[in-house]
């Protein structure tokens, strides 16, 4: 099943120490995973999971691909890209009503050829299934991919990316100890810690929660244990997994989804400008502000080798310009 996949991005993505940083916090040995340099229309961490989603879509002959999230979605914007390649239509299901004008990955998206449907109150996937049920009545052959596809398959793309980080880790000689990332469908996370226990590394896994809300009608924790429950019987993991092992860092998401503070700014700036590197406001900002929260106030081991991974996310920065200017 690992295999399975249909080739999308760069791989593997770079690993950098943050030299600059690591000054500014001489406590900890600090780096930083680049998937925001997978390539696919500005990156991100979704390219790995659409790998999987794609090569499935097309071996079952489907056609045309349905997805949902907000309407800055990077996953929607990345699963757009990967339709164009592979050829498919694509459908996005997006949060609000029809902006007057488009811009950030809402942009990208219509620029990449996505036919999107705005849905109101409904961003995490509700109205799917009728959406499928109208196409499958013009005779188009539908697959499914869930919000921030987050479901078992799309969790391989990470159990795949820790099995590239073990390569790297060996090549450099490098121990990480902690890894800090957004988390806010639950799929990248689930994924992190199969990997993780499927190849033996030890390490700590520091999930930031982006969005307070949970997915249907439990916590996004429980979504997480779930897959590690179908996840640890499919790659036959010698763990039995509880709600420990599935638990999110939720100090930082009090303002909710989408609501840039001066945490979020204060994060972004502070990369930007001692490493060149750019994060999103929503998810790696607000992420990273988590980590830099935890080295600040030494949360965590001192003298630890702490890596960030950046799940990509640039062009909303455009769409926040104005709160990021304030």
């Amino acid at each position: 099943m690992l295999n399975n996949k249909y080739k999308l991005g760069f791989f593997p993505t770079p690993l950098e120490k943050m030299d600059n940083l690591s000054k500014v916090y001489p406590n900890y040995n600090l780096y930083i995973k680049r998937d925001d340099n997978s390539g696919l229309a500005s990156g991100g961490n979704k390219v790995r999971k659409l790998q999987f989603f794609i090569y499935e879509a097309l071996s079952k002959g489907c056609d045309t691909v349905v997805t949902a999230g907000a309407q800055q979605s990077n996953h929607c914007r990345q699963t757009a890209a990967a339709c164009s390649k592979a050829g498919l239509e694509c459908h996005l299901l997006l949060g609000g009503n029809k902006p007057k004008n488009y811009n950030g990955n809402l942009l990208l998206s219509h620029l990449l050829g996505a036919k999107i449907h705005f849905t109101g109150d409904n961003r995490k996937g509700e109205d799917i299934i009728k959406l499928k049920q109208d196409l499958e009545a013009q005779t188009k052959n539908v697959y499914e991919i869930p919000y921030g596809g987050s479901n078992l398959l799309g969790a391989y793309g990470f159990v795949d990316a820790v099995k590239e980080l073990k390569k790297q880790l060996l090549k450099e000689n490098l121990k990480i100890d902690y890894i800090f990332f957004a988390s806010s469908s639950g799929g990248t996370q689930a994924g992190l810690r199969l990997g993780i226990d499927l190849y033996g590394l030890d390490i700590k896994l520091m999930a930031i929660s982006i969005d307070k809300i949970g997915l249907e009608d439990g916590t996004l924790d429980e979504a997480v244990l779930k897959i590690l429950h179908q996840g640890q019987k499919e790659l036959n993991i010698q763990k039995t997994y509880s709600i420990k092992d599935a638990t999110l860092i939720r100090d930082y998401d009090k303002p909710g989804y989408g609501v840039i503070t001066q945490n979020e700014k204060i994060a972004i700036k502070q990369l930007a400008q001692s490493e060149g590197v750019l994060l999103d406001p929503v998810y790696s900002g607000r992420a990273f502000y988590g980590m830099i929260d935890h080295l600040k106030n030494n949360k965590i081991e001192k003298n630890s080798n702490v890596l960030f991974w950046h799940t990509g996310g640039l062009p909303a920065n455009f769409y926040y310009s104005e709160e990021l200017l304030k």
